[in-house]
């Protein structure tokens, strides 16, 4: 595994395929991704994965909203991270995940990804 910036595996959809509705989705990824594994400690493969899945595309949405308050994109990724370690993870998503209860949101799927990566 590495730590550093992976492409998207998945350009149609997640937060890249999202990110393109409203910004340079290249330029959005080389900022988010680095910064979510900043925030995350996670491996790159754990971040990709979680942005290039439904959570990514949610993650993608965030992002968005910062944009349309009148952030721009490295503001609007840096508000999204902190919303996202802000949650935290609940007890049913806890055993869907088999995360623990009370771990930052962000950092529970960037983790999640990261085991199911190496188990592959």
């Amino acid at each position: 595994m590495t730590n550093s910036t992976l492409p998207t595996a998945n350009e149609a959809w997640g937060f890249y395929g999202a990110t393109g509705a409203f910004a340079d989705a290249d330029a959005a990824w080389a900022i988010a991704f680095p910064a979510v594994l900043a925030a995350t400690e996670g491996t790159a493969e754990g971040v990709r994965d979680f942005l290039d899945s439904r959570h990514g595309r949610h993650f993608a949405d965030d992002v968005h909203n910062g944009i349309h308050a009148g952030l721009d994109l490295t503001a609007a990724i840096e508000a999204a991270i902190v919303r996202w370690m802000g949650w935290t993870i609940n007890r049913e998503t806890a055993r869907k995940i088999a995360m623990p209860k009370g771990l930052p949101y962000l950092k529970g799927f960037v983790l999640y990804f990261s085991l199911q990566a190496q188990s592959a």
